[in-house]
């Protein structure tokens, strides 16, 4: 259990840059077996949704949280030999940034909730172009497609690369998801169909369970 005491330890560590001190907080944590989705939601999202809302109200600076996000993606590698340990289907996702968003941690974290349920799952990162995304979708032939965007102004970018994949590949689906879409997911949902927005891991994860 992720508990509050353990949760501001990390957090105050996090925004210090202290790398030593938050790697063996996670440690402790896999040690202990507690559940990967709950490593991600109550620990790594919560806090970089803490730091990504501190840096909104100008309380820290644009470079604290850079290296807070850097800090939290090396210590997602500790993470990884459970993750990759899981009983693989023969289900593929493509996970993408889209072009202009370089907010990549969130899509990162849900390839590796895919992962962590067998799915194989293929992260393009940062600012993917739609053209690139379509040459990695004919070749991979995912099952999903799954779309981050951290910051609203990334917005125009998202419909694009939406109508560029659905005027290619209309029955593919596309899950979204992101701090950007706080307030619109629903919007665009009703906007664009097949397409499914999720507001944290746990209601992806509860879905994908039964996909």
């Amino acid at each position: 259990m992720i508990t509050e005491e353990i949760y501001n330890r990390y957090l105050a560590n996090l925004l210090s840059g202290n790398k030593k001190e938050c790697s063996k907080i996670v440690t402790d944590l896999l040690d202990r077996k507690v559940l990967i989705h709950n490593l991600y939601m109550h620990l790594f999202q919560k806090s970089m949704y803490e730091i990504g809302k501190l840096w909104e109200n100008n309380r820290i600076s644009v470079a604290t949280e850079h290296m807070a996000t850097s800090i939290t993606e090396g210590l997602l590698n500790l993470v990884y030999p459970v993750i990759f340990s899981a009983e693989h289907l023969d289900k593929r996702i493509i996970i993408s940034c889209v072009a202009s968003e370089y907010h990549q941690l969130g899509g990162k974290m849900v390839a590796d909730i895919f992962e962590l349920n067998g799915w194989d799952a293929y992260f393009l990162g940062a600012n993917t172009p739609s053209k690139e995304l379509l040459k990695m979708i004919d070749e991979k032939k995912p099952d999903l497609l799954g779309l981050s965007m951290s910051l609203c102004s990334a917005l125009l970018s998202l419909e694009e690369t939406i109508k560029t994949v659905q005027s290619s590949i209309s029955k593919l689906p596309i899950i979204l998801g992101g701090q950007g879409f706080a307030g619109i997911g629903k919007e665009l949902t009703d906007k664009y169909s097949n397409t499914i927005y999720f507001d944290s891991l746990d209601k992806l994860e509860k879905w994908l369970r039964d996909f």
